[in-house]
């Protein structure tokens, strides 16, 4: 029998950190941080504790789930079924979580997806996926100055104590020695150099390469967390932490949200850093908007994600508003595509995330073929970086991010990534410092942070 969601005022706080702080550290703690959003995408915080049931997607494909009776062994199939068993009723409502998966997709979740060879090495011990089934949350509207308290009566209870309760002790957060990168600058050029001649011999027209950088660490990946937010106010940020393991996301690019069958698609293609002064800012915006490279970039993205939403979406319905639009955030300019469709009437949106995964942005195109290719020449696995992170909500509402300027901890390390597309013109030293500039300020706020 099921019973129903009560949605209760709380009093609103520009930020999630005080709901979160007592909860954090509770069975399945899970933010979706629009991080003091600054640019289009950041309204909502999404925070929750304690699910029904996790769910997890080992590094060989298997389905592991803490309820009865078994869920199906195919992932997508598993992850439909583990939403079905949400046994509370939805009152009417514009919030958009009311019950639902909350979690992350890994990009190697992809090989689930994808004839994907498996050739890099799998460093990162963490799961493929991992979601939760939740009955509860803690929603706030930063667009209306408005939080509620999403949760049946027995639940609000308990969350009601919970929130009572004094936040756990934060140990305070460290680098023990600096980031080293996976290769060095030789290495890269190498890698960049096989990349161009796939691309020159008709493979593939953009491959996504990137670099990933570790660091060894002490002390609360919360503090961490709070570094990294600080420093980049994203629309797509979140924290999720359990055991040794911890992914903190200060994503800026939307993958996919669906939204009574509208589907939308935020693919960025485009990178500039903001300048020191006005001038040197509006400059460096002017030249991006004027780059035919980028902007060819951009396009390609697009007509990937065109033919990766038409697989789920209703016939003649794929169209795109908005080519290669300027974005400016805290520390860089993008050039953003908007791509949207009509969800199919046989389609949910994990059919919707599945037809699409992983993101076009950070593949390339054609995408299969890139994905090999990125698994042939990246050293290692890139775990949930180029993944996503998201609800899907029990009525069909979703979101997802794409897992950029995204950290992953796991062993008593920290991993940070950073990646550009190639096309056949690209620059060999202009793309190794880009993917050097696009997260040059989360390497800085971790390692010029202090213990407290």
């Amino acid at each position: 029998m099921s019973s129903r969601l009560e949605i209760t005022p709380l009093p609103y706080r520009p930020d999630p950190l005080g709901y979160f702080g007592p909860l954090r550290e509770r069975r399945g703690a899970v933010l979706l941080d629009s991080g003091r959003p600054q640019g289009p995408g950041g309204r909502y915080d999404i925070i929750s504790a304690e699910p029904l049931a996790l769910m997890s997607v080992s590094p060989s494909g298997q389905v592991d789930c803490d309820i009865d009776p078994p869920l199906p062994e195919e992932p997508i199939a598993a992850q439909k079924a583990l939403l079905s068993r949400l046994a509370v009723e939805a009152p009417e409502s514009d919030l958009p979580f009311l019950g639902g998966l909350i979690g992350y997709w890994s990009y190697d979740f992809g090989r689930c997806l994808e004839p994907i060879a498996g050739q890099a090495a799998d460093l990162v011990d963490l799961p493929w996926s991992r979601v939760g089934l939740y009955d509860w949350a803690i929603i706030q509207d930063h667009a209306l100055g408005e939080s509620f308290l999403v949760a049946d009566r027995k639940r609000r209870a308990q969350v009601e104590g919970w929130l009572a309760a004094d936040a756990p002790i934060s140990a305070p957060f460290a680098i023990i020695s600096p980031f080293a990168g996976e290769q060095d600058r030789a290495g890269y050029g190498e890698r960049f150099r096989a990349v161009q001649r796939y691309i020159h011999a008709g493979d593939c027209y953009q491959i996504n390469l990137t670099q990933r950088f570790s660091a060894p660490y002490r002390g609360d990946l919360w503090q961490a967390y709070l570094h990294l937010r600080e420093a980049t106010p994203t629309p797509f940020a979140g924290y999720m932490a359990w055991d040794d393991k911890a992914v903190l996301s200060l994503s800026p690019e939307r993958f996919l949200q669906c939204h009574a069958g509208h589907v939308e698609a935020r693919p960025i293609k485009g990178t500039r850093p903001r300048g020191d002064t006005p001038e040197q800012d509006v400059a460096l915006a002017k030249e991006l908007k004027a780059s035919a490279k980028d902007r060819a970039e951009n396009v390609m993205i697009v007509d990937l994600l065109r033919n990766d939403l038409s697989r789920a979406c209703a016939p003649g319905s794929v169209r795109v508003p908005q080519l290669c639009g300027l974005e400016s955030y805290a520390n860089v300019h993008h050039l953003v595509s908007v791509v949207e469709g009509r969800l199919a009437d046989d389609q949910t949106p994990l059919d919707i995330l599945a037809a699409a995964f992983p993101g076009g942005s950070i593949t390339g195109a054609p995408k299969i073929r890139a994905m090999q290719i990125i698994d042939e020449l990246e050293p290692s696995r890139r775990s949930v970086y180029c993944g996503s992170l998201g609800y899907i909500d029990q009525r069909g509402h979703m979101d997802t991010s794409i897992a950029i300027r995204t950290a992953v901890a796991s062993d008593g390390q920290l991993h940070l990534w950073g990646g550009g597309g190639l096309v056949a013109d690209s620059e060999e030293d202009a793309e190794y410092v880009e993917t050097l500039d696009k997260i040059r300020h989360l390497l800085t706020a971790l390692s010029d942070a202090e213990p407290q």
